[in-house]
């Protein structure tokens, strides 16, 4: 059997979607091993939650690192190095990186954003669909840049934009849509499927149901 690719998982808060990988992991044949998970924020519930599932945890607390973003990342750098790291997913974590730790990590980090990129890059992507009356929102997971929100996509899913959505009825939505593709995603990347060429990822074909389209699908 293939080695499991070791698998950090970056945090800021309660880790919705860090649960979504964790429990994907849970099954012996997936590609990756959740072994750490990693905080900026000691009191970060989803410390405590990776805890429950045995999984070692670690905090790197960026306000020890006041003005020194490059020192706060070789010090996150270190952990993930000691732990045989070999793949990193963020889940809510809140930091800006630099091109530092971007690039040591290029193509091994993924991240997941709530919205069909290159659409609506930064906060508050559902209200923005709404006033910008789109017909059709999701979520993204693609591979870290050293641009926030860029880089090249891995896997999207879309849901139709209902008359009487709002923010919060939208959100719900598309974080089931997170958690049903965050996994899928790191299953590419791990069982090495998923291949960056040109900035672009080849993978698969396109899935889709009454209710969800999920590209690329099984």
């Amino acid at each position: 059997m293939t080695p499991r690719k070791k698998t950090a998982i970056l945090i800021s808060g309660r880790g919705s979607n860090m649960m979504a990988l964790i429990s994907a992991a849970l099954e012996t044949d997936f590609p990756a091993e959740i072994a750490l998970v990693v905080s900026n924020v000691p009191e970060a519930k989803g410390l405590e939650r990776a805890a429950e599932f045995g999984i070692k945890t670690a905090t790197v607390d960026h306000r020890k690192y006041p003005g020194d973003r490059e020192g706060f990342e070789k010090a996150l750098n270190s952990v993930l190095h000691e732990n045989g790291i070999e793949l990193v997913a963020l889940a809510g974590f809140m930091r800006l990186l630099t091109p530092y730790f971007v690039n040591a990590w290029a193509n091994r980090m993924i991240n997941i954003h709530p919205a069909l990129l290159p659409a609506f890059k930064g906060l508050s992507t559902h209200e923005r669909a709404l006033e910008g009356g789109v017909k059709l929102h999701g979520a993204t997971v693609h591979f870290v840049s050293a641009e926030m929100d860029d880089g090249p996509i891995i896997i999207q899913g879309a849901v139709p934009v209902l008359d009487d959505d709002t923010p919060e009825t939208l959100g719900a939505r598309v974080l089931d849509i997170e958690h049903k593709i965050y996994p899928k995603a790191l299953e590419l990347v791990a069982s090495g499927k998923a291949h960056v060429v040109d900035m672009r990822v080849t993978s698969g074909g396109t899935k889709r149901s009454e209710d969800i389209l999920i590209c690329p699908a099984d």
